[in-house]
Formats: C-alpha cells, structure tokens, sequence
C-alpha cells in the first residue's frame, strides 16, 4: 500500500504517525533498513524529507533516490555521520537480534538534534507464546518470536525505555505498534479461513504483535 494515501491520516499507522512529525524538509536515519520496503513508505509520505540508512548488510539499490547508506555493526561500529545530525531515528525490528542495544543507543542520542526523536520496534515478549505458522502459508511470516533463527530474545519495551535513559535519551511514548485497517481486516480474512500472509500479518497488527517506545534527546 502508498503511504502517499496515508498523507492525511497518518494516525492510522504507528510509524506513519511518527514519520508524519519530522519537522518539514528535516532528516530521518532509518537503522536496520534490510530491502528497503519502509524506507520507500517514509519517502511516499514524506517526499520532502532527507533520508539515511544503515544495516550490517542491507540492499542499497533499492532504496529511495539520494538515501545516504552505510554498512555498520549496531553492537560496535560508531555510525559516519556527526552528531547532532538528524530530526529523526527509526530502528523497526533490530534489537532483538543484538546481545545489547547499549552502543545503538548511545549512538542514537549522539546523532538526534536536541528534541530529535528515536523510534524503536520490536516483536513483544507474548510472541513467545504465540503459535508457528502451519500448512499452506508456513513460513510466509515470523508470528511465534523463535520462528527467526536469528532473534536472540526478546526485548520488553520497559527494559528498552531504562536503557535509552540511562544512554542520555527521555523516553516519552510507549505502547503497541498498529496498522488500523490491517488490524480492522483481520476479523474478515478470519471468517473467510484465508491462510496467506495478508491474513497472518493482519493477524499481527489485531494481536499487537510489535511494540514501541519513542524516546526524545
């Protein structure tokens, strides 16, 4: 779906709604961008932004026209741009695969404007819990946390929120990461027993599967 759509109702989507808030014509690092699919969404909502990126690994080609991209290790690398650089950090699904968000932290602090905002997602700990996908659509998405082998554990967004804080960050929001009209979907692909992913990540958003914190330097 274009996010483009979404300009006026960015509310309906939790990233949406934190991208819409990048000051105009402002700067957003997107940490962990992997094939790029939300970073072109934050460009369909926001074309006047500027953006950059960074992954361990990562596919730069397809990524919007002119995002800045370096190659980096969240655990150890000090990011190539100076502090105090940018209005806004995203970092959706990263942390549960570090042994620690200590150095990706403090080098998030380092690099927001002062009033720049960091916005961190990351499965629940409930998806521990949840069941493996079966049958025809297996595989075709993570819903219980250890179906992706390289998740380590999970990070409650409680422990993150200390964490930022004691790395010079202030958290001020908290809760669970939605998209509405996935979530309003999801009763729907239910009654009609779809078993594809568009069912499963309805699924995702109607169980709360992710969370959020936004934290402010």
């Amino acid at each position: 779906m274009n996010w483009k759509r979404w300009r006026a109702v960015p509310w309906i989507d939790t990233r949406s709604r934190f991208v819409s808030l990048v000051p105009p014509n402002g700067s957003l690092l997107d940490l962990g961008s992997s094939d790029g699919s939300t970073l072109r969404h934050f460009a369909e909502l926001r074309p006047d932004i500027s953006l950059a990126a960074a992954d361990i690994s990562g596919s730069p080609d397809s990524y919007p026209a002119g995002t800045e991209f370096h190659r980096a290790n969240f655990e150890s690398d000090v990011l190539p741009w100076s502090t105090s650089k940018f209005d806004a950090i995203t970092c959706m699904h990263v942390v549960e695969h570090l042994s620690s968000a200590r150095h990706l932290l403090l080098e998030s602090a380092r690099l927001l404007k002062p009033g720049g905002r960091l916005y961190i997602e990351t499965p629940h700990p409930k998806t521990e819990a949840m069941a493996t996908v079966t049958g025809e659509a297996a595989g075709c998405v993570t819903m219980n946390f250890y179906d992706d082998p390289t998740h380590i554990r999970p990070v409650p967004v409680d422990d993150l929120a200390v964490l930022a804080e004691q790395c010079g960050l202030k958290p001020m929001d908290r809760g669970t990461s939605r998209n509405w009209i996935f979530t309003a979907a999801y009763p729907v692909f239910r009654a009609l027993r779809m078993n594809t992913r568009k069912r499963y990540v309805a699924q995702q958003h109607w169980t709360g599967w992710s969370a959020f914190l936004i934290a402010v330097r």
